[in-house]
């Protein structure tokens, strides 16, 4: 019996879904769409296997074409980031980030790491995730006048406090990161560097963002932003601390792998290994300024000023609205966004004074420079039209023809 058969309530879900994604302009920053390979290796057989282990190393039998995949998925990981050793097992960023952690640290020693508000991640320390109540987390931000890292505020941080462990990266920063000034900082206090790429993975496999690899003793992402793949994570690392890691993910946070999951992951690292993932990824960068550059023109100011990757963060304090109320008008409108704390925000978490935009998805479509200027002029006239109902109705029939002639999944239509 097919999934309408068996489970027709699930069956709707999902073709609802299938048609959100289809007919919504997605400027999710952390959100892609993958291809349908990858979608056809996540619905495979290996969802029915138990893999406790390795490859070579397993506690069940038969898993002999796990080990391939797994192994395939870590070869092509290594040779498209250069790394030494590579984990594809972590169910997530989170707990690859968890895995390094858990690894390098014991309770209660200190991390410098990115101030969530100031663009920084739940796991690199806030107090409600695990990294904070575990870890003596001390956090550095940006600049007040550029609104980009303030490393001079991080080098003093590290000497004052000592980290064993110093962690590079972001979730909501619109500009290049300095690894080697963090790399310098990290060696002036004898500390590990920690380089979380889960947003710019792709960018920086493509070449577009400088390369933390040869920097850091650990890198860590996710695999569906701007990489293109299935949710999940992996850890890179040197080969030095090659089993520790393995270790720290089996049997320490994590028992049998996704090997489903696993196998996604290697169909997409092969597609990220193509030539034209490269001119991808460059557009995704273009469309982002296109974008950055339309919205500026409609009087919405962006923090610090643009953006050098796939995201813009937008400060709406100038049109006297809140995060919150414009990710729920645009949503209507057919255009999917969050709501998102900017530096400094006078606003909580729950309403934020901001919105954070990102282009991954809508570059996977196929659409470039023109349909961003669209994209822009739409969000201008949905904040200036907050409150008419009528406008962002008319706005939402336009959005959706828009989304007809960039269709992502036309095999899984009916």
């Amino acid at each position: 019996m097919n999934l309408w058969e068996t489970d027709p309530e699930i069956a709707e879900a999902i073709r609802g879904e299938l048609r959100r994604q289809e007919e919504e302009i997605i400027l999710i920053a952390s959100e892609n769409y993958v291809s349908p390979a990858v979608l056809e290796a996540m619905g495979s057989v290996f969802t029915n296997k138990y893999a406790e282990g390795y490859p070579g190393k397993r506690f069940y039998r038969g898993c002999q074409w796990m080990d391939r995949a797994e192994s395939l998925a870590r070869e092509r990981s290594r040779d498209l980031f250069g790394a030494e050793h590579a984990n594809v097992q972590p169910h997530s960023g989170s707990q690859a980030n968890m895995a390094v952690y858990f690894a390098m640290l014991a309770p209660g020693d200190t991390i410098l790491s990115m101030n969530l508000d100031h663009g920084g991640h739940l796991t690199h320390g806030h107090k409600i995730n695990f990294s904070g109540k575990l870890y003596n987390v001390v956090s550095y931000g940006v600049d007040p006048d550029t609104e980009m890292i303030d490393y001079d505020q991080a080098a003093r941080l590290a000497r004052e406090y000592k980290p064993r462990m110093i962690v590079a990266g972001a979730s909501a920063y619109p500009r290049i990161i300095n690894f080697d000034r963090f790399r310098e900082i990290a060696d002036d206090v004898g500390a590990y560097l920690m380089a979380d790429i889960a947003h710019i993975a792709g960018l920086v496999a493509a070449g577009y963002h400088p390369d933390p690899i040869p920097l850091c003793e650990f890198v860590t992402m996710t695999n569906h932003k701007t990489l293109r793949g299935p949710r999940g994570g992996m850890v890179l690392c040197r080969e030095e601390f090659g089993k520790v890691i393995d270790r720290n993910v089996f049997p320490g946070i994590q028992g049998g792998p996704l090997m489903h999951v696993i196998a996604a992951k290697a169909v997409a690292l092969k597609e990220a290994q193509q030539p034209e993932f490269k001119e991808y990824q460059r557009q995704i960068i273009l469309n982002a300024a296109a974008l950055g550059e339309t919205l500026k023109s409609k009087g919405f100011r962006l923090v610090s000023g643009g953006s050098d990757n796939h995201l813009l963060l937008v400060d709406l304090r100038n049109k006297g609205i809140s995060g919150k109320v414009v990710a729920l008008a645009l949503e209507r409108a057919g255009i999917c966004c969050n709501r998102n704390l900017i530096p400094f925000d006078p606003s909580p978490a729950s309403k934020t004074s901001g919105i954070r935009l990102g282009t991954p998805a809508v570059t996977t479509r196929g659409m470039k420079a023109e349909e961003m200027k669209l994209i822009g002029s739409w969000i201008g006239e949905v904040v200036e039209n907050i409150d008419d109902e009528k406008a962002i109705a008319r706005i939402k029939m336009e959005t959706a023809e828009l989304t007809k002639d960039f269709p992502v999944y036309s095999h899984l239509k009916n």
